[in-house]
């Protein structure tokens, strides 16, 4: 099956920024949408963004306009800049992988998260 790795994540103030990483490895084709989902304690699961081979992208209206995600297909990465931080962006950070898009799929291959903190 599809293994996501992703990285990146940290404590961070207000304002900063962090760019999470995930490596998709195993049964992974070249067309899979690719993208973000992030949860906090006692909530669902929540979109963030994703990119389809061709580079076009879907964002979440919380992050629109301070996250980018962006890929590498020949290397089966997927980026997410986030900048300018804000404590509610605060949760475990999800990297998803499908053959379709990924706020309509209940399929998607996960990895187990990095943790990213925005103190006040």
């Amino acid at each position: 099956q599809v293994q996501l790795v992703e990285s990146g994540g940290g404590l961070v103030q207000a304002g900063d920024s962090l760019r999470l990483s995930c490596v998709a490895s195993g049964r992974i084709i070249n067309n899979y949408y690719l993208g973000w989902f992030r949860q906090t304690p006692g909530k669902v699961r929540e979109f963030v963004a994703e990119i389809r081979r061709s580079g076009a992208t879907t964002y979440s209206d919380s992050v629109k306009g301070r996250f980018t995600i962006s890929r590498n297909n020949a290397k089966n990465t997927v980026f997410l800049q986030m900048n300018s931080l804000k404590p509610e962006d605060t949760a475990v950070y999800y990297c998803a992988a499908n053959l379709g898009d990924l706020g309509s799929r209940t399929d998607n291959y996960w990895g187990q998260g990095t943790q990213v903190t925005v103190s006040s």
